[in-house]
């Protein structure tokens, strides 16, 4: 299968401002939901999703957790320079630097770049600030640029970890399309209840529905649950500028899974439908096939785990090895490794033409016009997304991050 040629202003739609949600609804489980089963679109509240979701399902959510990356600055001089932390650079283990306790340096975006020299800048401190963190002493200064990466060392003083030190000086970085700075119900709701592993800067949209009660009512029915962890990136939000999508370069993003859940994920493939919560957990799933089936193919002795590549469904020879066989490949490698999960990381691009490996159905939001995640949702329904699209407009289903959602079930 050769890279596909295809023409990103043909994925498109008319997204007026105002059907893009600013904010959350009241209720998370108070969305609305649209169903497209087959080619049969319905719409229902999302806090019916257990009663829709088949009981031989395995739901698979992703539980990262949204970081107040977002740190604001002034210089000497007067001008404020913003700090958005993207991922750690040292140490680059998340657990690791969120642990450090007096310095680490991240990849960054530089707001208002132009006016910093890279010398050592303090932390913002409003009127009616806290004490402490002028006692923090919270300052940064630029270390450098590689490979158009912007890294900046942050110091400071107290001793606290810096997942603290974030927490006390961060904001959470909602999308730019919002229009608006983030407010104290975004630090709440911008965020899935079952969160676990920080690392973020955006939220995996499609589980800001669930509630308690739409979880529990999954576990009554029966409805198996795994978590997978995709720390997603800023990325996610780049619009494709190419006229091709081959000209698109996807953004990297760090996943993992743990032993014990590949292995109920692998005994359960062929028997359940895979239902993916959210197009970050499709990319990890997909990966990991991708993954497997190259371990595969070398043999788990002789294996080393690399990153998935863009465009590696479509130019690798491993695409006919069974999905089966590709989990258990992994099970293996980590049995033979002693190790107790799967860290790795992903630029997959998933685009019509491709077959999914893993996934089934998908629970998602609606996403942007001429955007990769408008593509995957067309690689799964084909040109039917133009008519959930349509339907969606048509009865008031409100896009983007804070708006509705949908439960995708392709015809094959």
């Amino acid at each position: 299968m050769a890279i596909p040629e295809i023409n990103i202003s043909d994925y498109t739609y008319d997204l007026p401002e105002d059907r893009i949600a600013s904010y959350p609804v009241a209720e998370r489980d108070a969305s609305k939901l649209l169903i497209y089963n087959k080619g049969v679109i319905s719409d229902t509240v999302f806090s019916r999703l257990p009663e829709i979701i088949p009981s031989d399902s395995l739901m698979v959510f992703n539980n990262t957790k949204v970081v107040p990356a977002r740190l604001l600055f002034r210089r000497a001089t007067g001008a404020f320079i913003e700090i958005f932390c993207l991922e750690p650079a040292e140490p680059e283990d998340y657990n690791l630097c969120f642990a450090s306790t007096s310095t680490c340096v991240w990849n960054v975006i530089v707001g208002n770049k132009k006016k910093w020299k890279g010398e050592p800048i303090k932390l913002y401190l409003p009127e009616n600030h806290d004490a402490s963190l002028e006692a923090m002493d919270l300052e940064a200064v630029l270390e450098g640029e590689s490979d158009g990466k912007v890294q900046v060392r942050l110091r400071w003083r107290g001793g606290e970890p810096f997942s603290k030190v974030m927490e006390m000086c961060g904001k959470v970085p909602i999308p730019p399309y919002l229009h608006r700075d983030s407010e104290s119900i975004d630090t709440e709701r911008y965020q899935t209840l079952y969160a676990a592993y920080r690392g973020s800067v955006a939220a995996p949209t499609a589980g800001l529905h669930f509630s308690d009660n739409v979880l529990k009512g999954l576990d009554v029915r029966g409805i198996e649950r795994e978590n997978v962890c995709l720390h997603v990136g800023a990325g996610t939000f780049l619009p494709v500028k190419s006229e091709a999508i081959s000209g698109h370069t996807m953004h990297s993003e760090p996943f993992s899974i743990s032993f014990d859940t590949l292995n109920r994920i692998y005994n359960n493939l062929g028997s359940k439908d895979v239902i993916a919560v959210g197009t970050t957990s499709v990319r990890t799933l997909e990966s990991l096939y991708w993954l497997g089936a190259d371990c595969a193919l070398s043999g788990a002795a002789d294996w080393t785990p690399s990153p998935v590549g863009q465009w590696v469904p479509y130019e690798s020879g491993a695409k006919d090895v069974p999905v089966k066989d590709a989990f258990g490949a992994l099970l293996e490698y980590c049995g033979r490794n002693n190790l107790d999960r799967i860290i790795d990381r992903t630029r997959i691009i998933i685009v019509p033409s491709y077959r999914y490996k893993v996934v089934t159905n998908l629970i998602t939001n609606f996403h942007q016009p001429n955007s990769t995640l408008l593509l995957l949702i067309a690689a799964l329904i084909g040109e039917d997304w133009r008519k959930v699209y349509a339907y969606a407009l048509e009865h008031g289903f409100r896009f983007l991050s804070y708006g509705d959602s949908s439960l995708l079930i392709p015809r094959v």
